[in-house]
């Protein structure tokens, strides 16, 4: 017994180091490896259904995925990234040149404000103009230099980019070739009874799919629209604000209201009334109720958390590990919850003494 004992503790021993080294290894492609283990669980029902009609034909059918997966989320996003860098360095020449004044914006919005309104925001300690509009104006020349300074890194990172790219795709393709089987030898390694393994797993895809399919499109349809109505009105930088409302749209109580909120208000403050009252408009009755409609048809009720566990985990999922945080944090706050569910519903409860 006691060499049995030991023999087990080597072997967890064993199985600790080898995973941390395998781990260890593989972080320079994480993100690779993440979003072709999504994007696998994401595609999987077209998966099986073009293997139904390939005749169970796994190599076509997994190429046939893999092409519709380019075409319809894989380049777009790349796409809209090179653009938007583009739009960004411009952003950035027009402010370092002074042909976009955001100091003056804000000196012209204070401006046509009522006096009350001016003395209260002097009582908070916002009626300072010198420091207000510093802070913006280095707020808005950091953001855009970023975006600026992403065409110059991309040039140097070109090759490491199609490094990962190329890594993606190829864990894809097996990812959809061999996803039930490798499900099932994930499952026969997990430790747990084989009612609590599928739970985990029917929650890790539901929620894989609500904040992917769900809350990523919610998120696209409302920038898309954001950036369409600030087109229309020819807002300059369009792309750049529609990019940064889909971004917002991820955050409940958040929104995409902070980004058109404030240009309707200053539109109306200015006199530009028709195009104020335009935003304001498309923006509550049009992008405002996209959330309310389409959120509950792709997410569904069953697989929804509260929202202030969504910004929670979405926020601490980006601070941690950059981009992919906002899969990777409600994905995590998702499992705790269904994992301390399981434990609850099988851990006998202490009956105190009455």
């Amino acid at each position: 017994m006691n060499q049995t004992a030991l023999q087990n503790r080597a072997l967890a021993v064993l199985l600790a180091l080898v995973t941390i080294a395998f781990v260890w290894i593989l972080l320079p492609y994480y993100g690779a490896i993440f979003w072709g283990v999504i994007l696998g669980i994401l595609f999987a029902p077209l998966q099986r259904n073009l293997l139904i009609r390939f005749n169970r034909r796994r190599n076509l059918a997994a190429c046939a995925t893999l092409a519709i997966c380019l075409l319809i989320a894989v380049l777009p996003v790349i796409v809209i990234s090179a653009l938007l860098v583009q739009e960004g360095a411009t952003l950035y020449q027009r402010i370092e040149s002074g042909q976009l004044d955001i100091a003056g914006y804000v000196e012209r919005g204070r401006d046509m404000l009522p006096h009350f309104a001016q003395n209260g925001l002097d009582r908070l300690g916002v009626g300072n103009l010198d420091g207000l509009r510093e802070k913006i104006t280095q707020w808005a020349t950091q953001g855009s230099r970023f975006l600026a300074s992403q065409a110059f890194s991309f040039g140097q990172g070109t090759f490491d980019f199609l490094v990962s790219f190329g890594i993606m795709l190829y864990l894809l393709f097996f990812f959809l070739r061999e996803g039930p089987e490798l499900a099932r030898k994930v499952r026969q390694a997990v430790p747990l009874p084989e009612q609590q393994k599928r739970r985990l797993q029917l929650k890790f895809n539901r929620v894989v799919r609500a904040t992917v399919k769900g809350n990523l499109l919610v998120a696209i349809t409302q920038g898309a629209l954001g950036g369409f109505i600030f087109w229309a009105l020819d807002i300059p930088s369009a792309l750049v604000w529609a990019v940064l409302m889909a971004f917002l749209s991820l955050l409940p109580a958040v929104g995409a209201g902070i980004v058109w909120g404030p240009v309707a208000v200053y539109f109306l403050l200015t006199g530009a009334i028709w195009q104020g009252v335009v935003l304001a408009a498309f923006g509550t009755l049009v992008i405002g109720l996209v959330d309310n409609v389409l959120r509950p048809i792709l997410v569904g009720k069953d697989t929804r958390m509260p929202d202030y566990l969504i910004l929670v985990s979405t926020l601490g999922g980006l601070a941690v590990f950059g981009l992919n945080g906002f899969v990777i944090g409600p994905l995590i706050a998702a499992l705790f919850i269904a994992s301390w569910t399981i434990f609850t519903e099988t851990t006998p409860q202490v009956q105190l003494p009455s």
